[in-house]
């Protein structure tokens, strides 16, 4: 359920210094007020848990991103100073080495789990093994990294799921000429190049899946055999 009253919401302003309301309305932020950018989530939160704030939000496609917030300065600098006295101790830099420890130990096992998944989801003939490990390594390698932005971060689907659709896209990438091509700017055109390229790299993967040979000009092959 969202908040009964949630936070003043707006778009960067034209100039520095202002913001633009839903209506496009330019304003100016009280002048005791600074922006805190983006970049300290616990400032920023301590921050927005008092209440007087506006939130600045911009969005680029599907995406929101945070411009940061509009608040007191005496608010902010204070706040500041709690957190840097905090942060000077030694029992904060123990809990931050050990919540270091546990997000590493997290990544580690899904970087394994998300390597088991691509190697199951491709299932090449036992001819091709060596290819399979080697292209899961590769998709792995790619995808996994925290903030790297990819389908293997999402956590809305399965990870069975996100294998699957980093296959695809690496194979986009790498064993398809997609990223020379000159796609028309039409609404729907890059998303049915992208479907078509698709169709092709399932039925490449359904002929190493059938241990089918492959030729010297087999695009996945002339990868493989170049990295």
């Amino acid at each position: 359920m969202p908040p009964a009253n949630p936070p003043p919401t707006f778009l960067p302003g034209p100039s520095p210094n202002t913001v633009c309301d839903a209506d496009g309305k330019v304003l100016r932020p009280p002048p005791t007020w600074v922006l805190l950018e983006p970049g300290d989530a616990a400032l920023t939160r301590r921050v927005k848990a008092l209440g007087e704030f506006w939130l600045v939000q911009q969005k680029k496609g599907r995406r929101t991103f945070s411009k940061g917030i509009w608040a007191p300065a005496d608010t902010i600098d204070r706040i500041r100073g709690e957190l840097d006295a905090e942060r000077s101790t030694d029992a904060y830099a123990k809990r931050r080495e050990a919540d270091k420890q546990r997000r590493d130990r997290a990544q580690a096992a899904y970087v394994d789990e998300f390597y088991d998944s691509v190697l199951s989801y491709l299932d090449f003939d036992s001819r091709y093994q060596e290819t399979a490990a080697k292209m899961a390594k590769a998709i792995t390698d790619h995808a996994t990294p925290v903030g790297s932005g990819t389908v293997a971060r999402t956590k809305r689907i399965t990870v069975e799921q996100r294998a699957e659709s980093a296959v695809i896209a690496w194979m986009r990438h790498q064993t398809t000429a997609y990223d020379s091509m000159k796609i028309p700017r039409e609404k729907g055109k890059r998303r049915e190049v992208r479907r078509m390229l698709a169709k092709r790299s399932k039925e490449l993967l359904r002929r190493y899946r059938l241990g089918e040979p492959t030729s010297e000009q087999c695009p996945l092959k002339r990868f493989m055999d170049g990295s």
